[in-house]
């Protein structure tokens, strides 16, 4: 296990919820696991956010950037919000993150 860091309240404004699917559902097999972010969240903020709530060592994280798209609704035109999500890749050896349960 990595040594436990101190939780501050930055970690939960980085993090905002797990992120699950399908594709998230088989990365789990491989140590990895997926995140719904903040949109001005770093990869080396994310990887400190995850080593402290979750008390586990993070090889890598890899970000993707979901721009919104265009929709209508009665007629109506509006825009879907810009999305960030975080993979982020356990070191092995590592028990995997269970996000049904909360933090």
């Amino acid at each position: 296990m990595v040594k436990k860091q101190e939780i501050d309240a930055r970690h939960y404004d980085v993090i905002l919820s797990p992120h699950i699917t399908e594709k998230s559902t088989l990365l789990s097999e491989h140590n990895g696991v997926v995140f719904k972010v903040a949109g001005d969240a770093t990869k080396p903020q994310i990887k400190e956010a995850v080593e402290a709530l979750f008390d586990r060592k993070v090889k890598s994280v890899n970000t993707i950037v979901s721009k919104g798209k265009s929709k209508r609704w009665k007629g109506k035109p509006y825009s879907r919000s810009d999305s960030k999500k975080a993979i982020v890749t356990l070191a092995e050896g590592q028990e995997p993150i269970d996000v049904t349960s909360g933090i």
